[in-house]
């Protein structure tokens, strides 16, 4: 048998890199004309990068370079992917549900660099917080008051683990405050803090993840799923069937991604790396998300899907509740407003 000289420096390496499994692992993929990239995500964009962005970038990145793309790929839930990272899983991406989440990695100093200062700031999708009822709605639901009801079960995941979750709460105490600047002429925090516990009062079950508590709804388990518009969509698109109601007050969803610095400088993938990151802003991936139920942040997509995507009449942002360091003291701390409501409630 004939070893070539090709051949010869891949055994050459592969006996040098015994002693470190990463330096070697990298080095034979370099010299087989391969990277690696390892993408740490929220379990609902599973589909849309398996199914259409990761073919998509790999072909891209072939015709383009001539080189293979490999993946590792993880998809659980944002505030536990986001943990995972901080304690040593190496993804040089994270696509998150959560500005918090990201914000987390940079605390922890594993993102150096100023993630918000990219392409739509950071943020490459988009969703609002929906109702999902059961086929021809039987419990008459048709807003956020109607979850109040003592003939009424609600499924949302746990806000401790589940990014969803966070976005689930503040669209119901952000709706809470909207409907009392309606109703009163003026915000009333006290009014909002005792609708989200009405509402919290009605929970049957709360998962881990938002995929989790679509699955939990999907056997018959409650009347109403809190989650994002995309999750149902998708469920739709795949020919189950789940109608959804959008409520008039509901808050805007921006889902982060960002490249985490220190371990694309340990892989030494940087180009790579952030090349897939502006891929996701291209207007064709914009398209593959729109049609898997996220709301575009490319403009002429979004314009494109405008029948598919409604703005509801009383949309907010995080930015209406003080933005994500005032939430998560607010709502989410030691003393706040959920914490209290949960703890209460238990």
């Amino acid at each position: 048998m004939t070893i070539t000289i090709k051949q010869t420096a891949v055994i050459l390496i592969i006996g040098i890199c015994l002693f470190s499994l990463t330096d070697c692992k990298k080095d034979i993929e370099k010299e087989a004309g391969k990277v690696t990239i390892t993408l740490g995500s929220y379990t609902v964009s599973k589909e849309v990068y398996q199914n259409e962005i990761i073919p998509m970038f790999k072909q891209f990145w072939k015709d383009s370079t001539g080189q293979e793309v490999l993946f590792n790929e993880s998809y659980i839930a944002s505030g536990a992917q986001s943990r995972a990272i901080t304690m040593g899983f190496e993804a040089d991406i994270a696509a998150l549900s959560l500005e918090h989440d990201i914000n987390r990695l940079q605390e922890a100093g594993l993102i150096t660099h100023d993630w918000k200062a990219g392409l739509n700031g950071g943020f490459v999708t988009r969703s609002i917080v929906v109702m999902a009822v059961r086929e021809k709605n039987p419990k008459g639901i048709t807003d956020w008051k109607d979850l109040m009801r003592k003939d009424v079960e609600v499924i949302y995941p746990s806000p401790k683990t589940s990014g969803g979750a966070m976005w689930v709460v503040n669209a119901i105490y952000g709706a809470g405050l909207k409907l009392s600047e309606q109703n009163m002429g003026q915000i009333d925090p006290e009014y909002a803090k005792n609708f989200l516990s009405s509402i919290q009062k009605r929970v049957k079950v709360m998962d881990k993840s938002g995929r989790a508590s679509v699955t939990t709804f999907e056997t018959g388990i409650g009347d109403v799923l809190l989650t994002y518009e995309n999750e149902v969509i998708l469920r739709n698109k795949m020919g189950k069937t789940m109608p959804y109601i959008i409520p008039d007050a509901t808050i805007l969803i921006e889902n982060p991604v960002a490249l985490v610095d220190k371990n694309v400088e340990k892989h030494e993938n940087r180009a790579v790396v952030e090349a897939f990151i502006r891929f996701l802003h291209t207007e064709n991936i914009q398209k593959s998300f729109a049609e898997y139920g996220f709301r575009p942040v490319n403009q002429k997509v979004l314009a494109d899907f405008k029948d598919v995507y409604p703005i509801p009449q009383y949309l907010f942002d995080i930015n209406f509740l003080g933005g994500w360091d005032k939430v998560e003291e607010d709502i989410y701390g030691p003393d706040g407003i959920w914490t209290r409501i949960f703890e209460e409630q238990m």
